[in-house]
């Protein structure tokens, strides 16, 4: 039986979100009551026990949150970046399967990770509305060295790598809201609150 670790994607640097109205890093605007980051890490707890939480820059920010933090390995390579420091410590701490979440995407469904993990122990991602989510998957530890060599040769596209391997795509047909609804910018984050 696999040995998972929960690993919060939380390495971008929120560009589109930013402006005058309140914190540059999205993952910590208000959100219900508390932030979009406190949600994602009470709504992940119920499903898996094991948690961390990549994050760049100062790690004082999100120490408040208790969960572990590691940063990105290579600078500057998109998510794909955080998923390899993630694969890598949870390697160190004796995982054998990382399950990502994105730190904008605070709707994911109940069963994320057991529909996700159901169909054996290799890649899978989520997909709605016909499109893929691909920071939101699971992904084997066994894989981190090809992902590193991906990296090291200058692509960044998480879909074009998650190609390269035998994988699954687990699709929820859900609507209003998508469970994978991504929040990018300020609006996005106000619709979001609606379905609170």
């Amino acid at each position: 039986m696999s040995k998972n670790l929960g690993v919060i994607i939380a390495g971008g640097q929120s560009q589109r979100f930013r402006d005058k109205l309140g914190p540059d890093d999205k993952f910590l605007a208000p959100f219900g009551s508390t932030t979009l980051l406190g949600h994602i890490i009470d709504r992940a707890k119920k499903q898996i026990p094991d948690m961390m939480l990549n994050v760049n820059g100062d790690p004082d920010r999100v120490k408040a949150y208790g969960l572990d933090i590691i940063p990105d390995s290579l600078p500057d390579v998109g998510p794909l970046g955080g998923i390899l420091a993630a694969m890598t410590s949870a390697k160190d701490r004796g995982y054998d399967h990382i399950v990502t979440f994105s730190s904008d995407c605070p709707f994911f469904p109940n069963d994320y990770i057991a529909r996700l993990t159901e169909g054996g122990e290799g890649l899978a991602i989520a997909s709605s509305a016909g499109q893929p989510h691909p920071v939101m998957g699971y992904w084997p530890i066994s894989l981190a060295d090809d992902l590193r060599d991906y990296l090291d040769s200058g692509e960044r596209r998480v879909m074009w790598w998650v190609r390269r391997h035998t994988h699954r795509e687990v699709v929820w047909s859900e609507k209003n809201p998508d469970p994978f609804f991504n929040i990018n910018v300020r609006q996005d984050l106000i619709e979001a609150e609606k379905f609170l």
